[in-house]
């Protein structure tokens, strides 16, 4: 298979979202079935969620595109572990726990897991990343995805603010060490 560069992969995440809420919600009735398991803490709409999740992953995809840091792709894979890998899991674990097929199971399967290990691919072809980082953003994803889960919406906020200005925060550092 040909290198993708990271930048690119990454452009794959939001339509890896489109396409999973299609499933989620055109298709099948997620906000249902999450409801059937967990706790009612997240009033959005599953509209939403996709707007939000998109949004946000674009302006992850714009600060790497106009910083090119490690901290820019580390901060974007963050991001990506928590929204699309232990999503992925969440379904599969949700559908074997519980015996009731999670709706958004098959494209967080067949999408998310697969864009997002060429993302990492990418990254660590790249240097953006070591195998021991990517470890890390992968259990500090997980963490992330389960305090989304129990607490909801502020969690995002607070997450996505403090990864931005970290990435902003590190090139404006490493911009005045190199001037």
């Amino acid at each position: 298979m040909p290198r993708l560069p990271f930048q690119t992969a990454l452009l794959l995440a939001p339509l890896a979202y489109a396409i999973h809420h299609g499933e989620e919600h055109l298709l099948f009735n997620f906000r249902e079935w999450r409801l059937r398991y967990f706790p009612d803490n997240n009033a959005l709409s599953t509209e939403a969620v996709l707007v939000v999740l998109s949004g946000v992953t674009l302006v992850y995809l714009l600060l790497h595109a106009t910083l090119r840091t490690r901290v820019t792709a580390c901060a974007a894979i963050l991001f990506l572990m928590a929204t699309q890998v232990h999503n992925a899991l969440f379904h599969l674990g949700g559908t074997i726990a519980f015996s009731d097929f999670s709706p958004g199971l098959i494209t967080a399967l067949l999408l998310y897991v697969p864009v997002n290990l060429l993302i990492a691919r990418s990254a660590l072809q790249e240097g953006l990343v070591t195998k021991v980082q990517l470890a890390l953003l992968f259990l500090g994803g997980g963490a992330l995805f389960w305090a989304f889960e129990f607490v909801g919406p502020p969690v995002l906020l607070v997450t996505t603010a403090a990864t931005w200005l970290w990435a902003v925060g590190s090139a404006f550092r490493t911009a005045r060490r190199a001037a």
